[in-house]
């Protein structure tokens, strides 16, 4: 055994869920070509049960809100870390906390490694003139050129996602038995850009309520639960989850469904990083940019038509558009999704 393969990486991802799952398989590659790596996830304290039970990974909550706020409370989380014997640092999200943090590291003697976020390409990938229309390195490639900075080299394959997770009575209740096929559909995003319309969302609902074939589960915030409960009273086999279970019962609850519909955002990757089949619904934002959930077939991706909508993708977060392409996702109708789903769950 080197040096190498047993020191103790510190991984910093502070926020952003969808971000946060995608680093699991990362993370999952590193332990299975470096068994005896250890590593500590350093992020917001919700977070912490997506990394439960991966073998060598424990998790530290950093509360940049309380006491770890502002510099003199990342210099207190960097000490507090310090303890924990780290030899090297893995940054995955390079914003300000995480710099000043990597600094301290620095100056501490550390080798800290971060994320090349790729701006330019992405730029140059959503700008309305001189587009540059090109597959941009994914987010979990990015991160595993962190490690591999580091001196890790680390081969992403297909199988390193989490195992399907065990469901508590609660939602054992809340489910229900029947033999159905699972499918959670989330219809929200954080920005309107790559929110699918709620009433063509419904219209996808209910044409899969009328096989009597799905048991349909709905997943969203706390604020989302009036809103859902119109489909759930509306249409047979519709359940809605939204507010209803802890962070860690939900994604059990994920873990153990055939199919997630989402739209670019977090319960996508959520759902990829347990293996699952995951249908994107893509707005003004596009794969190309790299959020692309882990391990699923591009053909999974439904797509607003470019030759209609020719400058998509116009963001890369879904906030920024041009006039005219308010509508965008109107190009993606209800029968292509529900198609979709049949024939990918099927």
């Amino acid at each position: 055994m080197t040096e190498q393969s047993s020191k103790h990486i510190l991984v910093i991802r502070l926020s952003a869920m969808g971000d946060v799952a995608m680093t699991v398989p990362v993370i999952k590659a590193m332990i299975r070509s470096y068994p005896a790596v250890k590593i500590t996830v350093v992020s917001r304290a919700f977070l912490k049960p997506i990394f439960e039970n991966i073998p060598n990974v424990s998790f530290y909550t950093a509360d940049v809100k309380g006491k770890h706020k502002g510099i003199l409370g990342l210099y207190k989380l960097y000490k507090e870390l310090k303890a924990l014997r780290i030899d090297v640092v893995a940054d995955l999200h390079n914003v300000l906390r995480s710099k000043i943090l990597g600094i301290y590291f620095k100056i501490g003697g550390y080798k800290v490694s971060k994320i090349d976020k790729g701006r330019a390409g992405k730029k140059a990938l959503t700008r309305t003139k001189d587009k540059v229309f090109k597959q941009l390195k994914t987010t979990h490639e990015r991160y595993a050129d962190v490690f591999k900075e580091i001196g890790y080299d680390v081969l992403l394959v297909k199988e390193d996602v989490l195992a399907q997770r065990e469901l508590t009575q609660k939602i054992t209740i809340f489910t229900g038995q029947d033999q159905k096929k699972w499918i959670g559909i989330a219809p929200f995003a954080a920005f309107a850009g790559k929110t699918y319309p709620f009433e063509l969302i419904e219209k996808v609902i209910a044409k899969l309520s009328e096989t009597n074939q799905y048991k349909i589960i709905l997943f969203g915030g706390p604020a989302d639960k009036k809103q859902l409960a119109t489909l759930e009273n509306k249409y047979e086999q519709v359940i809605n989850c939204a507010g209803l279970f802890s962070f860690k019962e939900e994604l059990a609850l994920i873990s153990n469904l055939d199919l997630m519909l989402s739209m670019d955002s977090g319960n996508a990757h959520l759902a990829a990083m347990f293996g699952r089949k995951v249908i994107t619904i893509w707005g003004i934002t596009h794969p190309y940019a790299g959020f692309y959930p882990y391990g699923q077939p591009i053909e999974n991706a439904l797509l607003a038509d470019k030759e209609k909508y020719p400058l998509l993708p116009t963001s890369i977060y879904g906030n920024k558009f041009p006039e005219g392409y308010e509508n965008v996702m109107q190009t993606i109708t209800p029968i292509a999704v529900f198609d979709k789903i049949v024939k990918v769950i099927e």
